[in-house]
């Protein structure tokens, strides 16, 4: 059976890739990597975004290249540091904060736009955890304490 263990990149295609390059590194915080014949990506944690032109010229490629169509959420260790950064930054808070559910807890959002019209969502975990599927419990359970050396 197949397991999905992670994300590895996502894929932006853009229209401007050192506009675009400078607004996650100026704004966000990421760092810019070039890889593979001069392609530009964008690193932060364990994670990269690649940068894609409208006018690529490799395959594979998705089947509908269109800027401004992602919706990326990105998790922040201080919402209200992120605000401020935003502001210092000059960049316009479409939404938020507001409350959502995350992939493993509550968070507290604002939304901003990237040069190329993409939703981008900056969010602080809550101190609170959803409740596990009940399959993972379920193997939880089936497990035996380790032995003891004693």
């Amino acid at each position: 059976m197949m397991r999905l263990v992670s994300l590895d990149h996502v894929v932006l295609t853009v229209h401007d890739v050192e506009r675009t390059s400078r607004f996650y590194q100026d704004v966000l915080g990421m760092e810019e990597i070039i890889f593979g014949g001069g392609r530009r990506a964008l690193h932060f944690g364990h994670q990269k975004i690649n940068l894609q032109p409208t006018d690529v010229d490799h395959s594979p490629i998705a089947q509908e290249q269109v800027p401004g169509t992602a919706d990326l959420c990105f998790l922040v260790e201080s919402l209200d540091s992120a605000i401020a950064r935003l502001s210092a930054a000059s960049v316009t808070i479409v939404e938020g904060p507001v409350f959502r559910t995350g992939a493993s807890s509550p968070i507290l959002s604002v939304y901003i736009r990237d040069p190329d019209g993409n939703l981008i969502e900056l969010s602080q975990p809550q101190d609170v955890v959803i409740a596990s599927d009940e399959r993972e419990i379920a193997k939880k359970a089936k497990k035996k304490p380790p032995k003891s050396n004693s």
